[in-house]
């Protein structure tokens, strides 16, 4: 008999501390407690960091010392999924970050989260995010940087993708970023505290992220809560270049003495043939040993002193700074990576300038506060009226056909839940299925009292809501990405009612919206091999005066047609870039294969609508 894994955390049904088997949610641990007990103990252990008053969706963690209002120097914000502690909240205090974002566990934050961190630390100078090389981060990131833009707030953006386990290119995916990013955080945090500009701060963290590489080793993957451990690597196996997710690594090898894994790290973060790093010989570094949450730092202590002095004999560097311990981790996993930055004299006085992060390896002061109160969510700068979420007493024609599509499209959605979780199995991280049927669940439920369902811009605005609260994930912000742009075209239609062409240009707009900000496009096997088919067969057949069910109907054959292709597609984007052809060719995309099966179960409704009504 299997057993799932033990871990220390409450009964989500109940207050008793035990040791239990908890079920996993797709996308991330949607246990609440998890994540916000842990801000509960991180804020009560240090006295310099507070967390704001919004659990459980929104998760910041930030400077007790620091307020939008008085704060006069450029703020420094970064996160991500949780489950790397002590990245990324661990490294908020003064002279690093001054807020961090957190997510569920390996799920990125969304966007009302990171909207709200922003609005809490942000005064007059700005503030500069850092961001780790993961779709779904850039897009949360991405889109709350553009909304905070738009509430008149100075925003940069670093993007750190410093993996050097992975050859050029991967796609629009790019490297993954690893450890390195907490060397990022202490450069742009140390040249904030030193009161520089924000363009002079984001100059700083770029240069810094472009002189760093990460290769990651492990000998065993991560535990989740509620699942089994994997042994995909059994005893003899170690795996050299996986993420910090769990995800496969680059290569499965037999076990090897420590001295042989850390020659062949080395010699990948520093091969010229990749020229993943600009160093050479006579070059100053900096070098971080991180552990990934299950080795013990004696282990981690004993590559530290086999990598120094192989970095000086055999590669020719002077080691300025070594830093070993857990930086950013993977739960529970069996492994470290090794970080190398190469440095100068600035970047070196970044690195040694003072800061209060607790996680940072230097001391720490402060009385410990008898209790805290936490801080209140700063509103949004475009706050909406109330009178726009609800539901109509009477639906006009449109209101009906609207109401009608969205049911059918929903309930398709819950229905094909398994088998998107199988394809996305294979190519995936397994939860499309999970996170799909959470949205269109939400959608239903919000349906009945809160969409406006005879204003078309407004429903959509609502659809786009419902799917942020509940799907989370890459998915949650592409198809809020979606409803956003749709939102703004069909809210710019003076006519009474929606025509099937506003709708053919609120399409058109969604997804140039989506290739803008997750650079994908027809061919990259992702959703949108559904939807750019769709929207240019509907877009066709409606400028030659088509009929516009009929038309509706070929656009949706075209989305079936378009998502099926996709078996036959090499992935440019996501986590599937990371999977081999061969893996690829056994199943479609499972993000094209919910578009096609909702856009089509819509276009069926709206044609039973206008059939039944004629």
């Amino acid at each position: 008999m299997v057993y799932a894994a033990k871990k220390f955390i409450n009964n989500p049904n109940g207050h008793n501390f035990h040791i239990i088997e908890v079920a996993v949610h797709s996308t991330g641990f949607r246990i609440a407690d998890v994540v916000t007990e842990f801000i509960e103990g991180l804020v009560e252990t240090y006295p310099g960091l507070q967390y704001l008053d919004g659990f459980p969706e929104v998760k910041v963690v930030l400077r007790a010392d620091v307020s939008a209002e008085k704060y006069d120097k450029v703020a420094v914000i970064s996160g991500g999924g949780s489950g790397h502690e002590p990245a990324h909240a661990g490294y908020v205090g003064e002279g690093m970050l001054t807020a961090a974002i957190c997510g569920d566990v390996f799920a990125s934050p969304p966007v009302d989260s990171i909207l709200a961190g922003i609005r809490a630390v942000t005064g007059p100078q700005g503030c500069l995010l850092i961001v780790k090389n993961y779709t779904g981060d850039r897009l949360n990131f991405g889109l709350a940087a553009e909304q905070a833009k738009s509430e008149g707030y100075k925003v940069e953006t670093v993007i750190v993708g410093e993996d050097c386990a992975l050859p050029p290119p991967r796609g629009i995916a790019g490297r993954r970023g690893l450890a390195g990013t907490v060397l990022v955080h202490k450069v742009a945090g140390a040249a904030a505290a030193a009161g520089l500009s924000l363009e002079k701060v984001a100059a700083e963290a770029k240069c810094a992220s472009e002189m760093v590489g990460t290769m990651g080793v492990a000998l065993s993957v991560c535990t989740l809560p509620g699942q089994v451990t994997s042994d995909r690597l059994g005893q003899e196996k170690m795996e050299l270049g996986l993420g910090i997710h769990g995800e496969p690594g680059a290569a499965v090898v037999d076990v090897q003495p420590v001295d042989v894994v850390v020659s062949h790290v080395l010699q990948q973060i520093l091969s010229p043939e990749t020229n993943y790093v600009p160093i050479t010989r006579g070059n100053r570094v900096v070098l971080m040993v991180n552990g990934l949450g299950g080795t013990p730092l004696m282990e981690l202590m004993i590559a530290a002193g086999k990598a120094v002095p192989k970095l000086q004999l055999e590669f020719g560097l002077a080691v300025d700074r070594v830093y070993t311990g857990l930086f950013m981790t993977s739960l529970d996993m069996a492994g470290f990576s090794i970080s190398i930055m190469k440095a100068d004299q600035s970047i070196l006085d970044r690195l040694d300038a003072p800061t209060k992060a607790p996680n940072w390896p230097v001391g720490t002061d402060g009385n410990r506060p008898p209790a805290k109160i936490p801080v209140p969510i700063p509103p949004s700068r475009s706050a909406k009226s109330a009178e726009s979420q609800a539901r109509p007493k009477e639906l006009s024609q449109q209101g009906r056909v609207l109401e009608a599509a969205i049911q059918a499209a929903a309930t398709v959605i819950i229905s094909l839940k398994d088998s998107l979780n199988e394809w996305d199995g294979k190519v995936g991280d397994g939860d499309c299925g999970s996170t799909m049927h959470r949205g269109a669940t939400a959608i239903l439920e919000d349906m009945k009292h809160y969409y406006p369902l005879n204003d078309a811009a407004e429903t959509v605005n609502e659809i786009g809501a419902s799917i942020s609260r509940a799907m989370g994930g890459t998915s949650g912000i592409i198809y809020n990405l979606l409803c956003k742009a749709a939102y703004a075209e069909l809210k710019a239609n003076t006519e009474s009612e929606v025509t099937p062409k506003y709708w053919s240009k609120a399409l058109k707009s969604s997804i140039a919206s989506v290739s803008k900000y997750g650079g994908a496009t027809a061919g990259y096997r992702t959703m949108l091999d559904a939807l750019i088919p769709a929207s240019q067969v509907l877009e066709e057949k409606l400028s030659a005066g088509e009929d516009p069910i009929c038309a509706f109907i070929l656009s949706a054959e075209a989305a079936t047609k378009g998502a099926e292709s996709t078996i036959q597609m090499q992935a440019q984007a996501g986590r599937s870039s990371y999977v081999s052809a061969e893996m690829l060719a056994t199943v479609p995309d499972p993000g094209a294969m919910a578009a096609a099966g909702w856009y089509s179960a819509a276009a069926r409704a709206v044609k039973e609508q206008y059939q039944g009504s004629s």
